[in-house]
């Protein structure tokens, strides 16, 4: 392995060396090693919006006003300035580049949201192929809703939610999907997964997942619904044969037809119902055995299958069980199903990491992601977690607790490669989602040299806070491919954040 640190030294290496088969863009991305955001400017003057991420190709950088009303799209650029002395190095740069249009230009603000809808500043999609943004609008929950036509117990009623596609160049609105009386769980983009030109919404309300499929020209067309019914064709078949039951029931064949939307689970409850069933018939082969289990595993708890309902594992799965489900889509089939607390699901987990982190297949720099199946590192971290947890099972539910992984919830930066960087990953990782704020700078150690500190962030003023005892959270929005990235630092009180941009100088 190449050992220097010099940058010159490793270009000259890498034009007479050809790196092994299959490894130049792993040998490629060492280079950030050399190529780091070492330098930082504090408390940059910046508009005073929600800043939401940096797009996986890095053209864009995405934030919403702070009334949540409009959308504002920025074009990452680059600090340049002159400098006439000899040591530019040791000058402080210009005052212009504590200013955030020094590094990014304003592409334009388009307005989303109206008559009583907010946007939800935690939901962005990006279709990098096209590149298209999906965003979304709502009105204010109403908890204590009604649960009419076919909707659920217990879950939340939305008046309005309103899904938005555009082109992120300039800002045209392409399409747009309304969902009325519903809810979806838009916070960190939960309730909706896009994969390649596909689209999937699950209302929890009414306890079904939309198909969508976003066109080349910007539509989007509905190709299933997957819920009380699970082919195309379904309610056609069921409507067709519910007009022949009451063809008999008028001429006198049968009186106590009960109503038929009350006459059948959904589609998709059916299929589990039906797994499960069977595969608790097929472990026992004596048929007295096979009554016996059926009796003990299916008939006893069917109530409780009966009452499962699409949702998302909680951070109180430990006290609630919770069960994952997968289904085909094509054949409409379910293919298994595991309880949260089961070893068998929690080892696939552990060799098959970048399975669940499902990602287009057009998008290549995301197959970069340090997980525990592609990186010994982040491997050894885990089983070391594993090793001092107290009890097996409590540990598993709390692994399977943030199982299904939102989509486009992980950064592609480099910086959070665990072969190049080691950190702390209670301060910063590359998952979406903000943090308790440190007063302590957080350090990037040179993976290949342990002892080295290659450079480190610190969110938040220069100088520290001054009021301790308030509680502050940050985020950090990595670029994916340059050597830059935003820490926003804000309390729970709506105050001004504060925004330190860090980038190689």
């Amino acid at each position: 392995m190449f050992k220097s640190n010099n940058v010159t030294a490793r270009l000259f290496e890498r034009q007479i060396s050809t790196p092994a088969p299959g490894t130049a863009i792993h040998r490629a991305r060492r280079f950030y090693e050399n190529i780091v955001p070492g330098y930082t400017i504090y408390d940059v003057e910046c508009p005073d919006h929600s800043f939401r991420k940096f797009t996986d190709d890095g053209l864009y950088l995405v934030s919403f006003s702070r009334n949540h009303q409009d959308l504002i799209v920025y074009r990452p650029t680059w600090l340049t300035f002159s400098c006439k002395e000899e040591d530019c190095d040791s000058h402080d740069l210009p005052l212009k580049a504590r200013k955030f249009e020094s590094f990014f230009t304003q592409l334009y603000s388009v307005n989303l949201a109206s008559s009583g809808e907010l946007i939800c500043k935690d939901f962005f999609l990006y279709m990098e192929s096209n590149q298209f943004g999906l965003f979304a609008t709502s009105t204010a929950q109403i908890h204590d809703a009604p649960s009419t036509g076919g909707a659920i117990q217990g879950v939340p009623s939305v008046e309005k939610i309103t899904f938005y596609l555009l082109r992120l160049e300039d800002g045209a609105r392409l399409d747009e999907r309304v969902f009325h009386n519903d809810y979806v769980n838009l916070a960190h983009s939960i309730g909706a997964f896009l994969y390649d030109d596909l689209l999937a919404i699950v209302s929890l309300r009414y306890q079904t997942i939309y198909i969508l499929q976003i066109r080349d020209s910007g539509d989007l067309v509905d190709v299933r619904a997957i819920g009380e019914f699970c082919r195309e064709d379904d309610e056609l078949f069921l409507n067709s044969n519910s007009q022949v039951l009451v063809n008999h029931v008028g001429n006198g064949f049968h009186h106590s037809m009960p109503e038929l939307e009350t006459s059948f689970m959904s589609g998709i409850k059916q299929r589990l119902l039906s797994f499960i069933f069977r595969g608790i018939w097929n472990e026992e082969t004596d048929q007295t055995m096979r009554v016996q289990c059926l009796k003990k595993k299916f008939y006893f708890h069917f109530q409780d299958y009966i009452d499962l309902i699409i949702w998302k594992v909680s951070r109180n799965a430990d006290s609630h069980p919770s069960f994952f489900a997968v289904y085909n889509m094509e054949t409409t089939e379910i293919v298994a199903f595991y309880q949260n607390s089961a070893d068998e699901l929690y080892f696939l987990f552990e060799l098959f990491s970048d399975h669940f982190h499902v990602s287009s297949k057009s998008s290549l720099h995301m197959n970069f992601m340090s997980s525990h199946s592609n990186n010994i590192h982040a491997l050894e971290q885990l089983r070391c977690t594993k090793n001092k947890a107290t009890s097996f099972s409590q540990f598993v539910k709390k692994m399977m607790a943030s199982l299904p992984f939102s989509c486009q919830s992980q950064s592609p930066s480099p910086y959070f490669d665990q072969s190049l960087f080691r950190f702390d990953e209670k301060l910063i990782s590359a998952i979406d989602r903000h943090r308790q704020s440190t007063d302590h700078p957080i350090k990037f150690i040179s993976r290949r040299q342990p002892n080295i500190l290659k450079f480190k962030m610190k969110p938040g003023p220069e100088a520290g806070s001054t009021d301790g005892r308030t509680k502050k959270i940050c985020s950090f929005l990595f670029h994916p491919i340059l050597p830059l990235a935003l820490s926003v630092q804000q309390t729970l009180f709506l105050q001004a954040s504060v925004v330190n941009i860090h980038f190689r100088r």
